[in-house]
């Protein structure tokens, strides 16, 4: 019997594969939120963005993808994880922010013919693998640099937090860490939907104690049947509550409209007790 790889295939599995054109609704909802799409090339991968940078001395808010469409059923993986929604895109558009940016994962919107390195494995068993986080971190540098000694302010969905976690583990510059339906302790998730383990990937609630110091607010929803509000609560517990908190909102599934609630969302402070 073949297993299933990660959480993502869950999601697969939950929701419908419709033609769409990926490119185009992705630059559709970039456009009202003037982000120009770009290629970051970086050592491993070349990386689709998109970004709006319009003050030096302001902090970047950068988003980053979750795993799109890994999965075209419960046992076969897609030829082109490009999401069909970009919610993490969606997210970065509703953001009013001077400075926003958004990466991509590996292998989303950029043609394989420029990522030679492109494997199912990227998506599925290895989407957390130590070399797709220098990746994603040395694109988090061309970024960074735009507006210099700034500070990036990070936000991941669903597998993009996984990404999040594990490369604000890496960087000094990171100032505060949210996350969507976020993907934190990816041997959790996998065991509850019964699922491989995924040993070419890193897990991020493994370095939840380096980030005890790190302003960080979760969020969840009561209605996600792919990662539930226990995700997000464990690993606030493994990371310490003086700057971890987790926050579950009402009624939005895994794939659902986060963005219409995220201006609301991004309000609600993040901060380390007694600062």
């Amino acid at each position: 019997m073949t297993r299933l790889v990660g959480a993502s295939a869950a999601a697969a599995a939950l929701s419908g594969c419709a033609s769409v054109d990926r490119n185009a609704h992705a630059d559709a909802l970039a456009a009202p939120a003037h982000l120009q799409r770009e290629t970051v090339r970086t050592d491993s991968f070349s990386l689709t963005a998109y970004a709006r940078i319009t003050r030096r001395d302001a902090p970047i808010d950068v988003y980053i993808e979750g795993d799109g469409l890994a999965w075209v059923s419960r046992t076969q993986p897609s030829l082109d994880p490009t999401p069909r929604e970009a919610t993490g895109l969606a997210l970065a558009a509703a953001d009013r922010a001077a400075n926003v940016a958004y990466l991509a994962r590996p292998c989303q919107f950029t043609p394989m013919s420029d990522n030679p390195r492109c494997a199912v494995r990227y998506w599925t068993g290895a989407r957390f693998a130590p070399e797709v986080v220098a990746s994603m971190d040395q694109a988090l540098d061309a970024i960074a640099a735009r507006a210099p000694g700034q500070g990036i302010r990070l936000i991941g969905y669903s597998g993009g937090a996984a990404l999040a976690v594990l490369i604000a583990a890496r960087r000094h510059d990171v100032v505060s860490l949210r996350t969507v339906a976020g993907n934190l302790d990816s041997e959790y998730v996998n065991r509850i939907h019964h699922v491989s383990a995924m040993p070419a990937s890193l897990d991020p609630i493994d370095v939840a104690p380096q980030l005890r110091d790190l302003p960080q607010l979760h969020f969840s929803s009561d209605a996600d049947a792919v990662v539930p509000p226990a995700v997000a609560e464990r690993f606030v517990a493994a990371t310490g509550p003086r700057c971890a908190r987790w926050h579950v909102v009402n009624g939005i599934a895994h794939d659902g409209d986060w963005a219409r609630a995220w201006p609301a969302l991004l309000r609600i402070d993040v901060r380390c007790e007694g600062r």
